[in-house]
């Protein structure tokens, strides 16, 4: 099992407002996908951390994060909502169950 998080820094004056939707249209999205399981997403709580939205999800393997990065809906969400509102973002790849995929030795 593999899970994914990617974390954003917005642009700087970016609405409460805005925020909510981007959460909102992160979830339609999310849930449309079956490759995706137990998403996430969500705003920052705390003024010294300078990511102010994150996205995460787990997946059942790398090929099936791939598809889900390759899927139409999640496109069209990352360059329509995401890259409009964003200034940096970072990925990072965790194996959950170690040991028990070869894919990952």
């Amino acid at each position: 099992m593999v899970h994914y998080i990617a974390l954003y820094k917005l642009k700087p004056n970016t609405t409460d407002e805005t925020i909510e939707g981007i959460i909102r249209e992160s979830r339609s999205c999310f849930h449309r996908i079956s490759e995706a399981h137990n998403f996430r997403s969500g705003r920052n709580i705390r003024s010294d951390n300078p990511f102010s939205f994150f996205l995460s999800a787990d997946f059942e393997n790398l090929e099936k994060l791939k598809m889900f990065q390759d899927d139409p809906v999640y496109i069209k969400f990352d360059s329509r909502v995401v890259r409009n509102h964003i200034t940096e973002f970072r990925e990072f790849l965790y194996e959950t169950e170690p040991g028990k995929n070869p894919e990952f030795s």
